[in-house]
């Protein structure tokens, strides 16, 4: 269950994307340290698609180039997380399964909103994330490039690729299977759809060389079973429409999917200002090194830096299992902030 450890702002007749009009929004939020006097240390920090307000703080801390001594880190809670608006916490006509599609495009509007009311500034000095997050780190820069300085997308691109969409679908219908999911109506959690969710997911999130060389012993897995029986337990805790939700964010993200872009990629891409470093896992198979590094031609100001790591997406997760990523994120996160220093 979330914990309660962050506040939360209610935002008022919020137009989506969509057209769907919602009388308010609640957006929970976390905010480690403090703005300094010339208000220019606020870093955005937004959480990923299993990422509860807390799930960023092992990415920063005493010491490290991310330090609540010296930034401001707001970490927004993306919509659908159980903490920030959600199918779970709605009642009625937008509750459960009800709940309206909320884009990335939305997300990064309403994130807008709260830094005007818990921290303004003229400018934020960086904005990063891990996969979701990172997605949203991408509608940041593009969405207010005259506002962000800085960005670093890790693990994520600014466009759900159709790969990965497809992967998607599959998770979805291992949860759907569930005879007690019931529409999105169910009475009682639809834990088999939920296990069969975590089961799927396990073999996306790592790499076909983390399986075949026992990486998995690595952080204590006997065998892949236990492996596979760990990820069915952990999406025990979620409620399915809030995954489900997320999903749907999460497969239609694009950066270009709006009025400012007409769907060009590259107009979106070409928009952005801010300095950038694009820091995929080589062995990723949700957000391809490939396709990041198609995606960073198109941006003036960009880095592509991809970390070599055999863990694949998980490589750079907040408890990443791979040694050398925390200096490798810190050495990036300077690189940003230098100018700014």
């Amino acid at each position: 269950m979330p914990d309660s450890g962050y506040k939360e702002v209610i935002l008022r007749d919020v137009t989506l994307q969509s057209g769907q009009f919602m009388p308010e929004m609640r957006l929970a939020y976390r905010i480690y340290g403090t703005l300094n006097r010339q208000r220019d240390n606020l870093v955005v920090f937004p959480t990923y698609f299993t990422g509860r307000h807390s799930s960023n703080a092992p990415y920063f801390g005493s010491g490290r180039a991310l330090d609540p001594a010296r930034h401001c880190i707001l970490v927004p809670c993306l919509i659908g997380n159980g903490e920030s608006s959600s199918p779970s916490n709605h009642q009625g006509k937008t509750g459960g399964a009800n709940f309206p599609h909320v884009s990335i495009h939305d997300n990064i509007r309403l994130q807008r909103s709260l830094i005007d009311m818990v921290c303004p500034v003229e400018r934020v000095a960086l904005v990063l994330g891990w996969s979701m997050g990172g997605m949203q780190a991408f509608e940041w820069a593009t969405q207010f490039p005259d506002f962000v300085e800085a960005a670093l997308p890790i693990c994520a691109t600014a466009r759900c690729s159709p790969h990965n969409f497809v992967f998607l679908e599959g998770v979805k219908a291992a949860l759907k299977s569930d005879a007690a999911w019931q529409d999105g109506d169910y009475t009682t959690p639809p834990l088999r759809g939920l296990r069969a969710f975590g089961r799927a997911y396990a073999g996306w999130a790592y790499s076909a060389a983390f399986f075949d060389d026992g990486l998995y012993r690595e952080i204590g897995f006997t065998d892949i079973e236990a492996l596979l029986t760990d990820w069915e337990e952990d999406h025990l805790s979620w409620d399915a429409n809030d995954l489900l939700h997320k999903i749907a964010t999460w497969q239609h993200a694009d950066v270009s999917a709006n009025g400012t872009y007409q769907g060009s990629l590259e107009t979106a891409l070409d928009a952005v200002t801010a300095r950038m470093i694009v820091m995929p896992s080589s062995t990723d198979m949700y957000f391809s090194a490939a396709r990041a590094k198609r995606e960073v031609a198109m941006i003036r100001n960009a880095e592509f830096r991809p970390f070599l790591s055999d863990w694949g997406h998980c490589a750079c997760t907040p408890s990443s299992p791979d040694p050398r990523f925390m200096e490798f994120l810190d050495t990036a996160i300077s690189d940003l902030l230098a100018p700014l220093q």
